[in-house]
């Protein structure tokens, strides 16, 4: 923990200095006759953009108590106003609002930080600091309360490490390039801040904690190869020939070398997020999760096949085994036929699937076609659905109201399958002939959120956590800690932790040459994937996890791509996508070109 007698030593400082000065006059600037209006985007750092820059950052403001908050839109999909983070007590708090595109407003009376996220797409950060002119330093507060209930001071590890986390997001020269050689150096503005301790110089306590200009890692190579590629959903990078950012690159298991970005300029292809392939692996589905489209491209060509609407803010797309149906969750729809089903490679949409509830994000299917799971993101719980029957199983609760269920993964023979709830850091297990939860696996079990002491394996805010096509294993992407978990399914504990880059988030599993399988991991501010072999002695105990490689996702010289890359190269990676699909199911349906690269294990994973 940072030592309180240097942080008493900092509050003897001056208590202002010329780029504090300059960084609150820039902050009150963009507010005028107490109002400070944010338009909600669809660029990558700007989500919540004030149009004023100050220390590089255009997410947040600084404004006098009774200042009156304004939200517009300026985006392609719909968005929740919802505070993330606010001063405890504060007036006119929690304040949330329906998925929409119009605009919204709450007047701020209580000096502290407030951060506003989105709840359809929570890396989207605004701040307001209401800040008491009658007292020294900008005020955060005393203590904040989080949008699921948790109450911590503002000197707290967790407190800061949130306030990190804001400024790492909303500022793409804070995100880690290894494609520059230099030392990662996160900018924070240069400014005393009043906590429940005192005044304190924000960046010096930032950098006394988590460090500053950290060298990068090398990149490296597996040693074994991968069979096929990998494709990533680089959500962030932009390119010149269209307005909108995201590219998704293909990244070759041999070489591993990026063989080609699909930009899609002609449809203006927009926050590319999530990708599955038909039977044959001959096309890519990807869903614009800033918009409403599902495409579909030749995964050799990169050619543009179809572009088609199928709802707000479509977030997973996954195939159902027997039949080669397409479903994709719109994660922006309220209603709760919010699940659409299209018919191979997407040539019509046939219905929307009723799943009970709205806001689904990361659905999973069953080995033989009969199942789905959602996590049901604004309701705290889950939905498991029957195609046979074609109705509702059972909803199940995963976890408190504010829980924010995300992301699913399923057990290969479809017996249990697991929840990741973002908000609360646990991984809920469910019976899937019961439909009861087992178990809660608490991420943060090990993690004192006041000291910021780690006593054992580590997560906070997971997101993407598939399981192994053989069963024994499950990977967990954390955006928060920046770390990997590793959980055996045989006893659903945590064994292990890796490192991970800022907003880790995409997971998938692939072949590797000769037996066993990678997990690929992709992390929205890095453009680095890591590839993670889950059981490296083939002994089918995960606990020895370990990272094998480091690829970047920018250009190389060979990169084939349809447009020219003009920003935040390789940046902002979620979905993967390895070709061939190797999970039990799909593996089975594979053309005898790509089963013929895998074992005989591989083929038939869990027999």
């Amino acid at each position: 923990m940072f030592d309180k007698s240097f942080i008493k030593k900092i509050a003897n400082l001056a208590i202002y200095s010329s780029t504090a000065l300059a960084f609150l006059s820039a902050g009150n600037a963009s507010a005028k006759d107490n109002e400070i209006e944010f338009q909600l985007t669809d660029n990558p750092g700007r989500w919540f953009d004030t149009g004023t820059s100050i220390a590089g950052n255009r997410s947040i403001a600084i404004v006098s108590p009774g200042t009156r908050v304004k939200f517009s839109g300026n985006s392609n999909t719909v968005h929740t106003r919802s505070s993330l983070i606010y001063p405890t007590g504060a007036a006119n708090m929690p304040f949330n609002t329906e998925p929409r595109k119009g605009g919204d407003d709450v007047t701020l009376t209580t000096p502290g930080l407030y951060v506003f996220t989105c709840s359809i797409h929570p890396y989207m950060f605004g701040a307001v600091i209401v800040d008491d002119p009658d007292t020294t330093g900008l005020d955060l507060g005393s203590s904040i309360t989080l949008i699921n209930g948790i109450t911590v001071p503002t000197s707290s590890d967790l407190a800061t490490r949130l306030l990190r986390t804001f400024f790492i997001a909303t500022n793409p020269a804070n995100w880690q390039d290894y494609s520059s050689n230099k030392p990662w150096h996160v900018t924070y503005p240069d400014v005393d801040v009043r906590v429940d301790i005192g005044v304190v110089n924000l960046p010096a306590v930032l950098n006394a904690r988590y460090d500053n200009d950290i060298p990068l890692a090398a990149l490296k190579k597996p040693e074994t190869p991968a069979v096929g590629e990998i494709w990533v959903a680089t959500q962030f990078e932009t390119t010149a020939g269209k307005e909108k950012p995201g590219t998704v690159s293909a990244v070759n298991g041999s070489s591993w070398q990026v063989t080609r970005k699909v930009a899609l300029p002609s449809i203006d292809m927009n926050n590319p997020h999530n990708m599955w392939t038909d039977k044959d692996q001959n096309v890519i589905y990807v869903t614009q999760w800033f918009d409403s489209k599902l495409t579909v491209y030749d995964r050799i060509t990169g050619k543009l096949i179809r572009n088609v609407s199928v709802g707000e803010s479509p977030a997973h797309v996954m195939t159902l085994t027997d039949s080669d149906r397409i479903h994709i969750t719109n994660n922006g729809d309220t209603r709760p036929d919010s699940v659409m089903e299209l018919s191979p490679l997407a040539t019509n949409v046939i219905r929307r699937v009723n799943i009970g509830r709205g806001n689904a994000h990361a659905h999973w299917m069953s080995h033989d076609g009969k199942t789905m799971v959602t996590p049901n993101v604004l309701s705290g719980d889950s939905t498991q659905y029957n195609f046979d029957s074609d109705s509702i199983d059972a909803i199940t609760k995963v976890s408190g109201p504010l829980s924010h269920p995300l992301a699913t993964g399923m057990m290969p023979d479809a017996s249990k399958y697991y929840v990741a709830n973002l908000l609360d850091s646990t991984i809920a297990v469910i019976n899937m002939d019961t439909h009861q939860v087992v178990k809660h696996i608490n991420l943060l079990k090990n993690y004192e959120p006041i000291s910021g002491a780690i006593s054992g394996p580590v997560g906070a805010l997971p997101i993407q956590t598939p399981v192994s096509p053989d069963g024994k294993n499950m990977v967990t992407a954390n955006t928060l800690t920046g770390t990997i978990t590793v959980v055996d399914t045989n006893s659903d504990e945590v064994v292990a932790m890796l490192p991970c880059d800022p907003g880790c988030h995409g997971v998938q599993y692939g072949a590797k040459k000769g037996g066993g399988y990678y997990a690929y991991v992709a992390s929205k501010f890095s453009n680095r994937l890591l590839v993670v072999d889950p059981d490296p002695n083939h002994d089918g105990d995960p606990s020895d996890a370990e990272i094998v490689g480091q690829v970047g996702l920018f250009s190389a010289s060979t990169t084939q791509r349809d447009d020219t890359i003009s920003g935040n190269a390789g940046m902002g990676g979620q979905g993967i996508l390895p070709i061939p699909l190797v999970y039990n199911g799909w593996v089975q349906n594979l053309p005898l070109s790509w089963s013929n690269q895998l074992t005989e294990k591989q083929r038939d994973p869990i027999k």
